[in-house]
């Protein structure tokens, strides 16, 4: 399946715009008053953007062979104590984000800064063709890899065809 060009063009500001609103009823207000203005702003390095990108594409891959153990161990420690197995995860991932664990397209937005969590948008489509905006939060280990701490699901208006 071809991506629309939609899909090729870079982020522009009103689409930073449609994903900050987004973030903002996703996330908890005590989050964005600890998060200040200072991060929001900031760009993301390259090697950082990359970093959390690969991890993201890891996990979607994983889910597209059901791979449960590995698609889990791109979660944040946090998210793996809350599940507490690799069953539970992927078993969660593909009843509540079914675009997530099966899609038919993935296109990444430019990452951005909240707190010290970076956020990666990804629209993602179905097999219907209908758009979504996955809201990824990752955050830097110890050993200084990314990890996904969270994901937001919206959809998006309008269709691919």
């Amino acid at each position: 399946m071809a991506v629309p060009t939609i899909f090729h063009r870079r982020c522009d500001a009103g689409r930073r715009r449609v994903l900050w609103r987004a973030l903002a009823v996703a996330m908890p207000p005590a989050l964005w008053l600890a998060a200040g203005d200072a991060y929001a702003v900031a760009d993301v390095p390259a090697a950082d953007a990359k970093a959390a990108r690969a991890v993201i594409e890891a996990q979607l891959a994983a889910f597209a062979v059901d791979d449960a153990r590995r698609a889990f161990s791109y979660a944040a420690p946090a998210l793996r104590r809350q599940f507490g197995s690799p069953e539970n995860f992927i078993e969660m991932v593909r009843v509540g984000y079914p675009v997530v664990y099966r899609h038919a397209s993935v296109a990444f937005l430019k990452p951005q800064w909240l707190g010290r969590e970076l956020v990666q948008g990804v629209h993602l489509t179905d097999e219907d063709g209908t758009l979504w905006l996955a809201l990824y939060r990752l955050q830097r280990q110890k050993d200084k890899q990314w990890r996904i701490s969270g994901c937001q699901l919206v959809q998006a208006e309008g269709r691919v065809t």
